[in-house]
């Protein structure tokens, strides 16, 4: 579509992470929740100049020189607009932290030493936890030009700059390691006067650098750190092992170009250009911060109280959709189930594979595993599993970013108990998550499939909204087979592949068709004035197909709701092209991660629950299921969920055709409505 109005995927992504950020000004948030969507903050900001600062900074290099064709959706002097940005939310950050939670905490009588003297009736306590826990983990380096010390990824530092009193005239500088991997970033003093008091490690070495230097005049101190570029270079990952070149890889990623180099304020021009000189950072990689970075490590500050300042408990409710006197794979012969979580326990789940991995009628295992759980219970059933006779292949993606070193542990850990392990497929990710497991009793073979929107990984079911669905229906369990035997032999069938999935819609096969047929279907009922109403949940939309098909749509006279977490790069609200689509962003105290997507298809409603963003990397680069959901109490489970996000006016925001994060009025007489809540008290009445 012709001049299609576009958002820049980076600037909706700040425009997001923005939003976190309003998470920890907002008084009626608990307090410790509040720091913690600080380190959330944080973090995401990390992770944006590992993985997209690299790009956009050789964009801005190529602007520069001129003669070269650039996507429209991306501004004139693009690398400084987004520094601008940045810059300007960690004001703000800093403005949140001193100016409203510093304050706040010592209300509570909770004072986190930031930027200041520690009192004398601390001091003894601090210099004997530096002599004895923290001395042995230092390693001071002379700056000089005789050795370059090299700052690693993310890592915290001082640049110290003394003079010795024999020599005046000669400046000497010296880099000195803050170890906030070895030992906690926060040291708890003992409390004086009713009063709690909080120290960083940084401030415990910043307090002893004169037992670290003897003889030496400390003249000034700097925290520094420097963010190296985070990809991983698999381009011929055609040929070889695959495992291997991660393996590989990973042990340089850490050694990256840099593209942050973040230095404390107050740093004067003359120490800038040297420690710039010295470390080989240019200009446009340095960035003035704070006192303190990473500080992600926020939410590992000490509580000293246990109550009051988190958000109030919201226990897993089980499901009553499972009869407990069957087992849950009896369970999903008689009936299809949903689970929601982290609203409902995640048991379930845990018992498919626990329950197959010991029954004797089950003969074969196969699951798609993206993100593993530390301790991963599942992992382990798949081990026993294994071990008890049963056919078991996992497909494990290794090239999940900063999870390859921990799938590519656990793909180890399970071949060698006996699993056929499956790895990444050329060019494609398997952001899939499937399971299927086959059972035999005499001559009759049962399927069960399970299908969800998130990885199956314990630890995160526990704070991420997800979909779990669990079905037996035989054209389903055929279509899942299919598709791990394609992920074994890595073929693509060379005629009528597109046949192969119907009832399931395939990256790479059939989900794009059938996107637009659903999405042509609301318009052609739309033009005939019957009802055609498009509601879709997604963490991110940027793919430029999809959303010139929701533009045309919103011609045609479709009501369109889209409820995107994170990347938007859809203008809502725009004349002539997007009147009738409205966006909402939803961000609390659970990440918002399901995609569902709902056609209402003049009241024949159809559902779908999935992997799949709209993104360019899972639409063309990735391997991604979407599925139905038939039964009509379980649509009507997630049609409430969708009218009561979409009805939120606490915690969701509206983005209009400028992309800011636009508050729900509050009218006098209006009853506030917390989706999440409401979502809790929903399925806790089913």
């Amino acid at each position: 579509m012709e001049g299609a109005p576009f958002f820049n995927r980076d600037i909706s992504w700040l425009s997001f992470n923005y939003r976190v950020l309003l998470e920890a000004r907002d008084p009626d948030v608990p307090l410790y929740e509040r720091i913690r969507f600080l380190s959330i903050f944080s973090s995401n900001m990390d992770e944006f100049f590992r993985v997209r600062m690299p790009e956009i900074l050789t964009l801005g290099k190529l602007q520069k020189k001129g003669g070269h064709e650039t996507d429209a959706s991306i501004p004139d002097r693009f690398a400084e607009t987004v520094q601008q940005m940045v810059s300007s939310q960690f004001r703000e950050y800093g403005q949140i932290l001193t100016g409203h939670l510093l304050p706040e905490l010592d209300k509570h009588n909770v004072h986190l030493y930031y930027g200041e003297e520690i009192k004398e009736e601390h001091k003894e306590f601090v210099k004997e936890y530096f002599f004895s826990r923290v001395l042995s983990f230092l390693q001071p380096v002379w700056m000089d030009y005789g050795e370059t010390v090299f700052l690693e990824n993310n890592a915290l530092y001082l640049i110290v700059c003394m003079v010795h009193p024999q020599k005046p005239g000669n400046i000497s500088y010296a880099v000195v390691n803050i170890p906030s991997a070895m030992l906690p970033r926060f040291l708890q003093l003992p409390a004086t006067g009713g009063k709690h008091f909080i120290v960083f490690l940084d401030d415990v070495i910043r307090d002893n650098l004169h037992e670290i230097f003897p003889g030496y005049e400390i003249r000034n101190c700097y925290s520094v750190k420097i963010t190296r570029d985070a990809e991983l270079n698999l381009e011929d990952e055609l040929t070889g092992d695959i495992a291997e070149k991660i393996e590989q890889s990973l042990s340089k990623r850490d050694l990256g170009l840099p593209t942050r180099f973040l230095y404390e304020a107050g740093m004067g021009a003359v120490m800038r250009n040297f420690v710039a000189h010295y470390f080989n950072v240019a200009p446009e990689e340095m960035i003035e911060g704070g006192r303190y970075h990473n500080l992600k490590d926020l939410s590992a500050l000490p509580q000293p109280y246990a109550n009051g300042f988190n958000y109030p408990s919201l226990p897993a409710l089980p499901s009553s959709s499972f009869n407990k006197k069957l087992s849950v794979l009896e369970n999903i012969l008689q009936r299809d189930h949903l689970l929601h979580l982290p609203y409902q326990s995640y048991n379930p789940v845990l018992r498919f594979f626990n329950e197959a991995a010991i029954h004797p009628d089950v003969k074969e295992i196969y699951v798609t595993l993206y993100r593993v759980a530390a301790n991963s219970h599942i992992g382990n059933a798949l081990i026993s599993a294994a071990k008890n006779g049963k056919k078991v292949t996992v497909f494990v993606e290794l090239k999940a970013r900063f999870d390859e070193a921990h799938n590519l542990q656990w793909s180890k850990k399970m071949k060698a108990a006996g699993v056929k392990i499956v790895n990444s497929i050329p060019n494609l990710k398997v952001h899939a998550k499937v399971a299927l497991v086959k059972s035999q009793s005499g001559f009759q073979w049962n399927s069960y499939g399970m299908m969800a929107t998130g990885n199956f990984n314990e630890s995160t079911a526990r704070f991420y909204t997800d979909q779990v669905f669990f079905t037996a229906d035989k054209n389903i369990t055929q279509e899942l087979e299919l598709l791990f035997t394609y992920l074994r032999s890595r073929e693509k069938p060379r005629d009528y592949h597109f046949l192969l999935f119907n009832e399931l819609l395939v990256c790479q096969f059939n989900l794009v068709d059938r996107f637009y047929e659903m999405m042509e279907r609301e318009m052609y009922h739309a033009r005939a004035g019957r009802k055609a109403h498009i509601v879709i949940k997604l963490n991110n939309l940027q793919e430029k197909g999809m959303i010139e098909k929701l533009y045309e749509a919103s011609n045609a006279g479709v009501k369109i709701d889209l409820i995107i977490r994170g990347i938007c790069c859809i203008v809502a609200g725009k004349k002539g092209w997007s009147e009738n689509i409205r966006i909402t962003r939803l961000v609390d105290r659970y990440l918002e991660h399901s995609r569902i997507f709902y056609f209402e298809n003049n009241g024949e409603d159809e559902v779908y629950l999935g992997s799949a963003d709209w993104m360019n990397r899972n639409i063309h680069r990735r391997i991604e299921v979407c599925f139905p959901v038939k039964e009509k109490k379980l649509k009507a489970q997630l049609k409430k969920i969708l009218e009561l996000q979409l009805a939120d006016n606490t915690k969701a925001v509206e983005l209009d055709n400028e992309i800011q994060n636009i508050s729900k009025p509050l009218h006098p007489g209006d009853r506030k409505i917390n989706a999440q809540s409401e979502i809790y008290n929903y399925i806790k009445s089913l």
